[in-house]
């Protein structure tokens, strides 16, 4: 299995910048490329039925419809062709105050329609100066594996952010980011035996350190924000299983 590389262009992008992305990158031919777009662009991919690249939300409503104008159903992006959804970013659990227990809500809703939600955990520069950052992103990980069927664990992805390394310049050592991947997929296996978890980095990942993180044997692929807006390009480095942002 390859590794996996998902953009994710939060409250940013356009219609042109879609097509110069789906044009160059195309996708890669030892990684599966998703982008993850605004909810006003999801119907733009419908358009590109040739491109090897997949599709995801950046947030989803729990429940099928109702009275929650502005929200997005499962349904919704599953009618759309969407695979994928990202749930509990950090920028969701710090400026709209989801909870774990809301995360996996949104996570049951996805895998019972199909759809791989893309599991964000993280701890703030609080609790890693505290030494708890093992602690956070296990319990952030384990609130969602224990409400879950264990047959449906294998189709969910997590994404590590160091809430401290995200939009702010500074990153996660590949060693940090090795020992937090190698603690959550330990936790899962408590939870789950056998179960396979796979892991992705990110926080402020960009072309000069995306190799290194990748390298770490326990990063199956990278959470890429702003630098994939400034990204015409995905390239193969010259080892088998990484890549770089060509900025």
């Amino acid at each position: 299995m390859g590794p996996l590389v998902v953009a994710n262009w939060k409250m940013n992008g356009s219609e042109q910048l879609l097509k110069t992305v789906v044009r160059e990158v195309g996708g890669l031919a030892e990684a599966t490329v998703v982008l993850a777009l605004p909810a006003a662009y999801l119907s733009l991919p419908k358009g590109f039925p040739d491109t090897s690249i997949e599709w995801a939300g950046q947030n989803v409503h729990w429940l099928d419809s109702g009275p929650y104008t502005g929200e997005v159903s499962v349904g919704m992006l599953a009618e759309l062709g969407v695979g994928w959804c990202l749930v509990g970013h950090s920028e969701r659990r710090q400026h709209f105050a989801e909870t774990d227990d809301l995360v996996l809500a949104k996570t049951k809703a996805c895998l019972e329609l199909g759809i791989r939600p893309i599991v964000c955990v993280g701890e703030n520069l609080q609790e890693r100066k505290a030494g708890k950052a093992l602690e956070v992103v296990s319990r952030q990980l384990l609130a969602v594996l224990n409400g879950v069927p264990s047959a449906l664990a294998q189709w969910i992805v997590v994404a590590y952010e160091p809430v401290w390394a995200i939009g702010t310049g500074e990153e996660a050592s590949p060693e940090i980011a090795q020992e937090v991947h190698e603690a959550l997929k330990r936790a899962a296996r408590s939870n789950i035996k056998a179960l396979e978890l796979r892991v992705l980095y990110g926080g402020s990942v960009n072309a000069d350190n995306a190799s290194a993180l990748m390298r770490m044997p326990d990063v199956d692929g990278v959470l890429v924000g702003g630098a994939s807006l400034e990204a015409v390009g995905l390239a193969e480095s010259k080892t088998s299983k990484f890549f770089t942002l060509e900025l």
